[in-house]
Formats: C-alpha cells, structure tokens, sequence
C-alpha cells in the first residue's frame, strides 16, 4: 500500500506532488511471524517497527464501534494522514488528496488480500479520539481508513 517501487521514492499508490502524507500501521493479534503489536510501516526500509506490543484488536474494535470484521481478523491495518506535507503545496486541496490517497493505499491492501486467498473490507466508521488515543497520535496525524484482513468467508 505504501511500499516504494524504484529509486526516486515513488511508491505503489500514486501521491499529489509525490508528498506522500500517509502513514501505515499494522495491528497484529494471531498473524504469522509477527507477535502481538501494534506496528508502524517505513516505508524506506520495507519494515514494520514494533511500536506498542500487545493484542490491541479489541481496543481498535471498540473504538470501531464493535464491527465484527475488526474484531475477527488476524491483523488490521490503519491508514492515518498527516495533511501538512500536502496543504503546504496544495493549500485546502492538499486535504482532498490525503483522503484519495487513503482510499488507493486501501484498494492496494485490498488487491494484495485478494491475491493471497484472503478477504478485507475497507471501514471508515469509529471515533477519531478513541484511535488517536491508543496509536498515541499527535494533532498532525488523522486516522482515516482501517483495514481488516483475514482468512475469506
């Protein structure tokens, strides 16, 4: 969703002004080869970082307001913006952007998912305060997208 494809930094899904505004975490409860966590994706190095270890897929669940696929799936991914790197070229506009670049990095883990036999939805349905609080976020990060993916029903 946010991974780089070649050597000037562009990465898989397409970005106003190559500004990239958008941070990836992943929630991780019964996935392979990760331990529980809450883990945040650089992009740079194509890693994931332990940030916050622990199951927190019921915490996230309820701050979703208890939406079965959240609280089902193996790992959950969270898109969350940070509109700076954008409105600073784009003005107001740079706005709009960030949340169409959530929704192309969304329909990429989709694809991704969907490639691997698995399923995901995309949900857009919780409380900011209740995210930005259990992610620890600062006023310039916005949560914007979460992604569960799991086994296909």
């Amino acid at each position: 969703a946010q991974g780089i494809t070649n050597k000037r930094g562009f990465r898989t899904a397409p970005s106003a002004g190559a500004l990239y505004p958008l941070e990836l975490y992943l929630f991780a409860g019964k996935a392979d080869g990760l331990d529980p966590g809450i883990y945040h994706y650089r992009p740079g190095e194509h890693s994931l970082l332990l940030i916050t270890e622990g199951d927190f897929r019921e915490t996230l669940c309820r701050a979703a307001l208890w939406q079965d696929a959240i609280c089902q799936a193996p790992t959950v991914f969270l898109i969350a913006g940070m509109p700076e790197r954008t409105t600073g070229k784009y003005g107001e506009r740079g706005i709009r952007y960030v949340h169409l670049e959530a929704g192309h990095a969304a329909q990429n883990i989709l694809l991704q998912a969907v490639s691997l036999g698995l399923g995901g939805v995309a949900i857009g349905a919780f409380s900011d305060h209740e995210v930005d609080k259990l992610l620890k976020m600062d006023k310039t990060r916005i949560p914007l997208y979460i992604v569960p993916v799991g086994m296909a029903k």
